[in-house]
């Protein structure tokens, strides 16, 4: 909610349908009071209609594919991480992707499955950006698997997959005069 007009900001929450409905109900108030406008597929509308002081709007398909850059929030009730990644698949950016599980197991295959530039888990989709990587000042964005056209030399050809690991790590807390970024080289 710090910069929803960037294209790293989240739109889309696919919730696993087992996550508990108060628990959820909890998250999406405290949005709405932020000024998140909700929108649900209908069975998170069903999931949540107990809860009358949401302000649960239909989501339409063309939702799901939508890059807001407002606060707006689509949001999907899912049967497994299968039909999350699936979902993804189809209505994904090939952006960044992230996923909030204490089971490392889920998460580890989550962050293989998912095809996108980056694939973070347990921290803020907000972290993918080149200056946050590392590569000074960000250029371009590029969600293909191949990007370089004309004459180009070995750095042009490399493809990266970036995987976050986090605990419930934010991006407005990084920055001047705050924590500090820590960038090590991979020693390949």
């Amino acid at each position: 909610m710090d910069y929803p007009a960037v294209c790293n900001a989240v739109e889309t929450l696919l919730v696993h349908q087992k996550y508990p409905d108060k628990w959820l109900a909890d998250i999406l108030l405290k949005m709405q009071e932020s000024g998140v406008e909700l929108r649900v597929c209908p069975e998170t509308k069903f999931r949540l209609e107990v809860f009358t002081e949401l302000n649960l709007i239909d989501a339409t398909e063309e939702d799901w594919g939508t890059e807001y850059t407002d606060l707006i929030l689509s949001i999907k009730s899912v049967n497994s991480a299968e039909d999350a990644v699936n979902h993804i698949s189809l209505f994904g950016s090939k952006h960044t992707e992230a996923i909030v599980t204490e089971n490392s197991d889920l998460a580890e295959w989550f962050m293989n499955a998912v095809d996108a530039a980056g694939v973070f888990w347990n921290a803020s989709t907000r972290f993918a950006d080149g200056f946050r990587y590392g590569l000074g000042a960000e250029v371009v964005v590029s969600t293909g698997k191949t990007h370089a056209r004309g004459p180009v030399g070995l750095e042009g050809l490399v493809i990266y997959k970036y995987k976050l690991y986090g605990n419930g790590h934010g991006a407005g807390r990084f920055g001047k005069d705050k924590l500090e970024f820590l960038h090590e080289e991979i020693q390949i």
